[in-house]
C-alpha cells in the first residue's frame, strides 16, 4: 500500500491522534486530512492536472504537511523548495520544474522579489493569511482555503507516477531536480520503518527541514504509522530542544553531525533523564568516530543509528546496527532491506576487501533520474545502478566505509553547495582575477566555506566588500565563513584547480 493510502488508513483509524505539535498547539490526524483535502479541492478547483508540478516554500509547519498531502491528493507532484534560498533560486527552481503554482509563506522575505523575477504563468497561494488580510496580485488567501470545501475528488496514485522532485544543486546554472516515484518513496519509507521499528506509539522532536530528503523521510515514516511530530525550527537554543525531548517524552530524535556536536557543546546532558528515549538516528553527512563516542558516553542506554543515503535513492542506502557501533567504528554499516550495494573500481570491476571505490547502488528506492536532464541521469544510472560519486571500502565482514567524495560538494550544516555557484557570484565583483571556493573539515558543521581569491593587481578589494556582496546575493549558509587573498592558484596542467592542494 503506497504512502498517501497508509495516511488515509491511519486518519480511518485513529482520527483523534495527535499528529503535530508546534508550540502551543497541536493539530489531530482528523485536522490534518480535512486540511490537506481543503487544498487538494483548490486546486483541483483552479484546475489542476494530474501531474501538474506544485511548489511550496513554507518552514516546517503544520502548513507545510497539509500543502504536501493536499498536492498529493490533488494528483499534483510536490517540488519543495529550500526556505533559506534567495529569490533568484526559487525562481530558477519553480520555472524549470514547470510549476504551476507556488504556495509561500505571507512573510516571507523574497516574495516581492518573485513576483517580479518568475517569468512562467505561475499562480502565487501565501500561507497564513488571516481573513481580514489580503496580498496584491494574488487571487486567493490560506484563510479561504481552510475554510472551504474539502470533498475533493481522490484518485490513488499509482506506484510508478512521480511524488515528487526535491533539488539538490546547481540553483544558478543547470539544476539537479531528483525525481522520486510513489514507488520509491513507499520502498524507502518500508526500510526504513522496519529497522527503526516505528508504530503509533513512537514520537520525534524534528528539527530537521522536510524540504530535504532526511527530513522528508521522518515526516513520512510517522505519518504512515500514525506516530507524532513535535516541530522546533531552530537550534539556535539547543538546550531547548533537549528540554523538549525530556518534555513531550518523544520515543526518537534525528539530526546531522553539527545538530550533534552544538548539543554536546552546549547542553549538559547528564542533568537531563531521557525515560521515553529509545532511539535516534544521524545522517546528512559523515560522523567522525569521535563525535559518536562522545554520543555513546553521554546516552549509553539509547541506540544510536548511523546512516548514510542520497537524495537520488530517495533518502536512506545503509544503517550501522546500534548494537556494532562500537565493534564498527567509523563504519555507515550494511544495505537497509531492498537495497543492494557494490563498489567498484575505475574499470567497473569489483574491488577487494580494503580497496576503495566507488559506491553503486540498485533498488526500488532509486530515483527515476534528473527532472528534465537525459545527459546528467544516463551519467548517474547505468544499467541498473545508481553510480552515487562517493568513495568507500568494504571490511571483511561486509561493512561499509566511506573514505571520501568523488564531486566537489561542499556539505556544511546538512546543506549540499556547489562551489560554482559561490565562485560566479564573488567573480562579479570588481577586483576579482580568480576565485576557488573549498569546504574545509569542521567539527561542528562537518565543512565550512572557504573563498580564495586572486584579486586584480591596485584593485584594493577588501574582505569586507566580498562579504557584503555575498550577503546581498547568497543565502545564509552559501555564505564563506574565511576568505583569504592569495596571488596564485594550484592548479593541473589543463587548468583545472587542484582544490584538494586549497583544503
Amino acid at each position: 500500500m503506497l504512502l498517501l493510502n497508509r495516511f488515509k488508513g491511519v486518519v480511518a483509524s485513529q482520527p483523534d491522534a495527535i499528529a503535530v505539535k508546534q508550540g502551543d498547539n497541536s493539530f489531530s490526524y482528523r485536522e490534518l486530512n480535512r486540511t490537506a483535502s481543503s487544498v487538494a479541492w483548490h486546486l483541483q478547483d483552479l484546475g489542476i492536472s494530474q501531474g501538474d508540478r506544485v511548489a511550496l516554500v513554507l518552514p516546517n509547519s503544520f502548513e507545510y504537511i497539509a500543502v504536501f498531502y493536499g498536492i498529493w491528493l490533488s494528483g499534483g507532484i510536490t517540488v519543495a523548495l529550500n526556505t533559506q534560498a534567495k529569490a533568484s533560486d526559487i525562481s530558477n527552481w519553480v520555472e524549470h520544474s514547470d510549476a504551476e503554482y507556488l504556495f509561500i509563506e505571507e512573510n516571507h522575505p523574497e516574495l516581492g522579489v518573485l513576483d517580479e523575477l518568475i517569468k512562467t504563468d505561475v499562480t502565487i497561494v501565501p500561507v497564513n493569511c488571516s481573513a481580514s488580510s489580503s496580498h496584491s496580485g494574488h487571487s486567493t488567501t490560506w484563510h479561504k482555503i481552510v475554510n472551504g470545501n474539502f470533498e475533493n475528488d481522490y484518485s490513488p496514485p499509482s506506484r510508478d507516477d512521480v511524488a515528487s522532485i526535491i533539488y539538490t544543486s546547481g540553483t544558478s546554472g543547470s539544476p539537479k531536480g531528483v525525481t522520486l516515484t510513489h514507488g520509491n518513496l513507499n520502498s524507502n519509507i518500508d526500510s526504513i520503518l522496519g529497522y527503526l521499528s516505528l508504530s503509533s506509539r513512537d514520537s520525534i522532536v524534528n528539527v530537521l527541514p522536510f524540504f530535504y530528503s532526511y527530513g522528508n523521510s521522518i515526516l513520512h515514516t510517522h505519518l504512515v504509522v500514525g506516530a507524532r511530530l513535535v516541530l522546533e525550527n531552530s537550534l539556535l537554543y539547543p538546550h531547548r530542544v533537549v528540554e523538549l525531548i525530556t518534555n513531550e517524552s518523544v520515543t526518537g530524535f534525528s539530526g546531522v553531525p553539527s545538530t550533534y556536536s552544538l548539543i554536546l557543546a552546549r547542553v549538559k546532558l547528564e542533568e537531563f533523564s531521557f525515560p521515553s528515549l529509545r532511539y535516534m538516528t544521524q545522517a546528512g553527512g559523515p560522523m567522525s568516530p569521535t563525535l559518536s563516542d562522545k554520543i555513546l558516553t553521554a546516552l549509553p542506554n539509547i541506540d544510536f543509528f548511523i546512516m548514510y543515503g542520497q537524495t537520488e535513492a530517495t533518502a536512506r542506502l545503509t544503517y550501522l546496527p546500534p548494537k556494532m557501533l562500537r565493534k564498527k567504528r567509523g563504519s555507515v554499516g550494511i544495505p537497509i532491506p531492498g537495497v543492494t550495494i557494490e563498489i567498484k573500481n575505475k574499470n567497473n570491476k569489483n574491488v577487494s576487501v580494503g580497496e576503495t571505490g566507488e559506491i553503486y547502488a540498485k533498488g526500488d528506492n532509486i530515483m527515476r533520474g534528473y527532472w528534465k536532464d537525459e545527459s546528467s541521469t544516463l551519467s548517474t544510472l547505468r544499467e541498473g545502478w545508481l553510480h552515487t560519486g562517493d568513495l568507500a571500502h568494504y571490511d571483511s565482514d561486509g561493512y561499509l566505509y566511506i573514505d571520501g567524495r568523488s564531486s566537489d560538494m561542499i556539505k556544511t550544516g546538512g546543506n549540499r553547495i556547489s562551489p560554482k555557484e559561490i565562485e560566479e557570484v564573488i567573480q562579479e565583483l570588481d577586483g576579482v582575477e580568480e576565485v576557488a571556493v573549498v569546504g574545509l573539515q569542521d567539527d561542528i558543521l562537518g565543512e565550512v566555506i572557504k573563498a580564495f581569491i586572486i584579486p586584480t593587481p591596485k584593485s584594493g578589494l577588501k574582505e569586507m566588500a566580498v562579504r557584503r556582496h555575498c550577503k546581498d546575493n547568497l543565502a545564509n549558509y552559501k555564505i564563506p565563513k574565511s576568505i583569504e587573498f592569495i596571488k596564485t592558484l594550484p592548479k593541473t596542467a589543463s587548468g583545472k584547480i587542484k582544490r584538494f592542494l586549497l583544503k
